[in-house]
């Protein structure tokens, strides 16, 4: 080849080269050459503008120390570690979407970059060539649509709960209209339930154990503005003081050990809607005051959180215990108890309204005695007379669950109550001895249950199940008054 023709040759080469580099350095991705000691061999303008650097500065300087010598979190990154240089020993290409690199000004980027090996004229590794994009944005969109998709999930979430409650709510007609009985001083309660619900006033239902608070609750709830959101119910005995405050206000993902997602708690459930505190006197001293403030400003935040949540939410709730006598001995909080105050409603025990257990024995019956497929005669003359005598310390609670066993009893169409009654209360009852007090009646009957069963107290054939309690409640009661096992 002749001189002339080398020369050609060479120009080609230099003309391509150069227009090589023009397309590089107006390429918009970062583009940066290393040499085998990782310093800088090239940068284009949009590299170097990405970083904060002139080309200049970064020319012959090492790319590590300058832009890629810690992770996010600033703990150092090994140069040894790093896979750029990686791409220049092992000759293998390099593709990594989940670092960063540092501006001049100390501050970083999320980056993506891919680290090609280069080789000489004789195919040894001669450097890299790394192309980097900023994905930022791209970043900031992603976390967008995670967390819409998440404020999705839990609006769905939300509503399957409220559908479930609402479902719940409109199976049986009005809970107003279920309440069975025409006796006076079912009426009067049931004349301020009628007052009291149109107004967003905090209500305190107040009444033993089995009454049927909850249905007073969800009375309050079907008369109220609020009718069309979900009434949500928590039993404040049902569970361990640990998990109150979680299913109450809900917790974040990771905020304790089991807490493997996000949860919802029923206050925010309850948002726009009502909230049924049952046995509210269980809540423990050191939740009172986060309750106290979700009545005060409607604010809370979830467990393990620290955004501010707010919500407008009514609450009813109920107790079968003396609060005021609690807040006396320093367990209730007095201005809680004043929040949850403003408008008491006293449920009747079924002995002051023995005139409506007819009627609703018969309610009973029926609907058990269609669960099971018997036909059963009204209730005679003797039932009634066995239902009257009856003290019922269970209440209506007690008084289904008796209804129930006898229509399991039941061999013919007469329903045996007196055979499904525990004797005990009934004999009492009956010897009408003046010193015999309502508190000695329901001790004997608690007692002769619990012994009856072994003194197991949960289960379908535990004495709450029988007595229709709550297993802590009954538990609660027990210790009041005193019955032990070595007792």
């Amino acid at each position: 080849m002749g001189d002339a023709e080398e020369s050609d040759t060479s120009t080609q080469v230099a003309a391509l080269e150069r227009r090589n580099e023009q397309i590089l350095r107006c390429a918009g991705e970062g583009i940066y050459g290393l040499d085998c000691e990782g310093n800088t061999t090239f940068v284009n303008p949009a590299g170097a503008a990405m970083l904060g650097w002139t080309p200049t500065e970064l020319m012959g300087r090492s790319q590590h120390a300058l832009i890629h010598h810690t992770h996010a979190d600033g703990t150092a990154y090994d140069r040894r570690g790093c896979p750029i240089y990686a791409a220049f020993k092992d000759g293998a290409i390099r593709n990594v979407t989940n670092e960063v690199f540092w501006r001049k000004d100390g501050s970083s980027f999320p980056v993506e970059y891919t680290s090609t090996p280069i080789h000489d004229e004789q195919g040894r590794l001669a450097g890299a060539v790394v192309t980097f994009r900023d994905v930022t944005e791209r970043r900031a969109q992603e976390l967008a649509l995670k967390m819409a998709h998440a404020e999705v999930e839990r609006l769905k979430d939300l509503l399957e709960a409220e559908n479930q409650y609402l479902r719940e709510e409109l199976g049986g007609g009005s809970a107003l209209e279920r309440m069975i009985g025409a006796s006076s001083t079912l009426a009067k309660a049931k004349k301020k339930v009628a007052q009291v619900a149109p107004t967003d006033a905090t209500v305190l239902i107040l009444g033993e154990t089995g009454v049927g608070k909850e249905l007073f609750a969800r009375a309050i709830h079907d008369l109220s503005p609020r009718r069309e959101r979900a009434l949500i119910k928590l039993n404040c005995a049902a569970l361990p003081s640990t998990l109150i405050e979680s299913e109450l206000f809900g917790h974040e993902k990771g905020s304790f050990t089991g807490a493997t997602s996000q949860r919802v708690g029923r206050f925010e459930l309850a948002d726009g809607g009502t909230i049924f505190l049952d046995e509210v006197g269980e809540m423990p001293l050191s939740l009172q005051a986060k309750l106290l403030r979700v009545l005060q400003e409607g604010e809370l935040e979830r467990l393990g959180g620290a955004r501010t949540i707010e919500v407008d939410v009514r609450v009813v709730a109920a107790t079968n215990r003396d609060l005021a006598k609690m807040v006396s001995a320093g367990d209730f909080r007095d201005d809680l108890y004043y929040r949850l105050n403003v408008f008491p409603i006293p449920v009747p025990p079924l002995r002051e309204r023995k005139e409506d257990v007819p009627a609703l024995a018969s309610f009973f019956a029926e609907r058990a005695s269609a669960r099971q497929g018997k036909k059963l005669d009204p209730l005679s003359q003797t039932a009634r007379d066995a239902l009257a005598r009856y003290p019922w310390p269970g209440n209506i609670r007690e008084l289904e669950n008796v209804i129930e066993r006898a229509v399991i009893l039941a061999t013919d169409a007469t329903l045996p109550v007196e055979e499904a009654l525990d004797p005990r209360p009934v004999e009492t009852a009956s010897t009408g001895t003046p010193s015999r007090t309502l508190e000695d009646v329901e001790r004997t009957h608690i007692r002769g249950i619990v012994e009856q069963v072994g003194w197991r107290i949960e289960g379908d054939a535990g004495a709450a199940k029988i007595l229709g309690m709550h297993p802590n409640t009954l538990r609660s009661r027990m210790k009041k008054l005193g019955i032990r096992r070595d007792a």
